[in-house]
């Protein structure tokens, strides 16, 4: 579900699998959880990771680089502005950021669900009202599902193909039937906003549009200067306000939203004290820049917000579509040419990490050495057909201090000449004489986990040495609107690639590396790989039954991933580093989980009245 946003974009990231907690008996329960119980009983007071104290009042001001055209998220076309999936629309139910997947009512009061999980009951509440004042009805709620799994973004749409029925059966009440086994079901159900049928029926709501849209969230949509700037101001009559899921959060009344041309630009813009929180993501800059006058003064603070999710992955993407990158030599060369070591060190003074595999700084990461137990089972049936270190274990070259990393060039060298690729008169070309040429395409706007330099500078120096090998490389820079474009079209041969991870991955899994995500445009998998092995360890992921079966699945995805050699992966950083204006607050003391992630912020601040 991703930032920094983090990572924005999407927050699809989220979703996930193993055994759900519900009364055999199918009672209608507060909540649900995918293993194990809920940690939070019936008639908790507040999230532990909140201040349920927090003074109201107050506003924040963030900076997102680019523009936006749409008030529509829940489309592909369009750049829709940030903010308005998460401030003013709702869902059925809420996801803790305490708990790997653990979902508590909001709209709904309650939910039940058969033994075998092939239907899912929700309850709506029956206060639960639009920004209008008028009622959320099990009508919004059918059509919400139905329009967006048939014109929403394709993310909606592998979900809504595995309901055979929809149907209300009671005053409040709506159930799902499921066409097959899949045990994460019931809960995606619960997290699909819900929409006001009468503000869109009739319209081809697979447009995007500048409409704003009427929610039940705890915000409405305030000013929107299209491109530059969108503002959100609290509902003083939201009708969420008091629910035990709510109370501490949602404290702000006006969540700005300034955007600029790049990440220069909106950190010009934090020093001038015009954006109230600043995400960090150079360590370098962040231990030797930071004392400008704003700091020195004391007007703003550095924290340091810790973390216990998955790396996910980061790093430059390679697009199997092209023939170029269909050989698994090729990308593995590919690979032995970037000399992380030495651009670390360049960049960040070596301080960040390198990301091992997809699932890494987790306990559902692949382990060291061969496939073991119940992984190599889920491996062993596509052993014929998975790259070599998939079941034998995988590692990453280890580098060099020098900025050319000579030994991973000789073993490159080797790798393409296996594949065909050999250096005739100083160029890289095959046996029919086509040069090993390509383009990485950047963002100029930066992505929501590095700044637009920072992509640059790696991508320079990886050139400089890839061009020792022959090959011949362009860099193209792109707008933010034309990145999207030519990314959600698959238009490019290699380019910078983010995905966030959580602890509880599932179905949409199947969108960042599923065969058919690699044809649907929009989607996730942007290296277009199609893994029959991927897919059913997938599938053995969304139908576990206790939580070491399901951790098996996912690190036998994490070795498909990482051996497939598809991204060359960059660093990260175990902790999110935030700047921000002094009299603005977070609970420090009760860091949830997964750490700064979405909901984290500004969901939890505060600002503290002037004394």
């Amino acid at each position: 579900m991703a930032c920094i946003r983090p990572l924005c974009l999407i927050l699809a990231g989220f979703l996930g699998v193993a055994s759900m907690s519900l009364p055999v008996g199918a009672e209608p329960a507060h909540a649900m959880a995918m293993y194990g119980e809920p940690a939070l009983p019936q008639r908790f007071s507040a999230l532990p990771y909140v201040n349920p104290d927090a003074p109201k009042g107050g506003m924040i001001r963030l900076a997102e680089p680019g523009g936006f055209d749409s008030l529509k998220p829940w489309v592909l076309k369009g750049n829709a502005a940030w903010g308005v999936g998460s401030h003013v629309v709702e869902t059925l139910m809420y996801r803790t950021l305490d708990e790997p997947f653990t979902l508590y009512g909001l709209l709904a009061e309650s939910m039940e669900t058969s033994p075998d999980r092939r239907w899912v009951e929700f309850t709506l509440r029956p206060e639960a009202r639009f920004s209008d004042g008028t009622p959320v009805t099990i009508e919004d709620v059918m059509w919400s599902y139905e329009v967006l799994g048939t014109q929403g973004h394709p993310r909606y749409h592998g979900a809504w193909a595995k309901v055979t029925k929809m149907e209300q059966t009671g005053e409040r009440s709506i159930r799902f039937t499921f066409a097959e086994d899949d045990r994460e079901l019931a809960m995606l159900m619960g997290l699909r906003p819900i929409l006001k049928k009468a503000q869109w029926e009739g319209q081809d709501f697979s447009a995007s549009g500048l409409e704003a849209p009427i929610g039940s969230g705890p915000y409405v949509v305030d000013q929107v200067d299209p491109g530059r700037m969108i503002t959100f101001r609290r509902n003083p009559d939201y009708w969420g306000k008091d629910l035990p899921v709510n109370r501490g959060r949602n404290n702000l009344d006006v969540i700005r939203y300034d955007y600029f041309g790049d990440a220069n630009a909106m950190f010009e813009a934090f020093k001038a004290g015009q954006v109230t929180v600043w995400r960090e993501l150079s360590a370098h800059k962040w231990d030797g820049e930071y004392d400008f006058p704003l700091m020195t003064r004391g007007d703003a603070v550095k924290a340091e917000i810790p973390n216990g999710r998955p790396s996910g992955i980061m790093g430059l993407v390679m697009n199997t579509r092209n023939p170029l990158f269909a050989d698994w030599r090729v990308r593995q060369a590919m690979i032995e040419a970037f000399n992380f070591r030495f651009i670390n060190a360049t960049l960040n003074g070596g301080k960040d990490r390198r990301i091992t595999s997809y699932f890494a700084n987790s306990g559902l990461a692949m382990q060291p050495g061969p496939a073991a137990g119940k992984v190599a089972d889920l491996l062993e049936p596509f052993a014929a057909d998975l790259p070599p270190g998939t079941l034998e274990g995988y590692t990453l070259p280890e580098g060099s201090d020098r900025v050319l990393d000579r030994t991973g060039l000789r073993r490159a060298i080797a790798l393409l000449s296996e594949a065909g690729w050999t250096v005739q008169e100083g160029v890289l070309k095959n046996a029919e004489g086509r040069p090993f040429a390509f383009e990485i395409l950047l963002n100029q706007s930066g992505t929501s986990m590095r700044t637009a330099s920072e992509t640059q500078q790696i991508a320079d120096i990886y050139v400089q040495a890839l061009r020792n090998l022959g090959m011949q490389v362009r860099i193209t820079l792109l707008d933010a609107a034309q990145f999207v474009q030519r990314t959600n079209e698959f238009q490019f041969d290699m380019t910078w690639y983010e995905r966030a991870l959580s602890l509880s991955p599932g179905n949409e899994q199947l969108l960042y590396w599923g065969s058919d995500a690699a044809d649907q445009p929009g989607s996730r998998n942007w290296m277009g790989m199609k893994s029959p092995a991927a897919e059913a360890v997938i599938a053995a992921m969304v139908n576990a039954r206790s939580e070491a079966d399901f951790t098996a699945a996912v690190r036998a995805l994490d070795r498909i991933l990482t051996a497939g050699r598809y991204v060359i992966p960059a660093g990260f950083s175990p902790v999110s580093r935030l700047a921000h204006a002094a009299d603005l607050r977070y609970p420090a003391e009760t860091t949830p989980l997964y750490g700064d992630w979405p909901g984290f912020m500004p969901e939890l601040w505060w600002q503290e009245a002037e004394e």
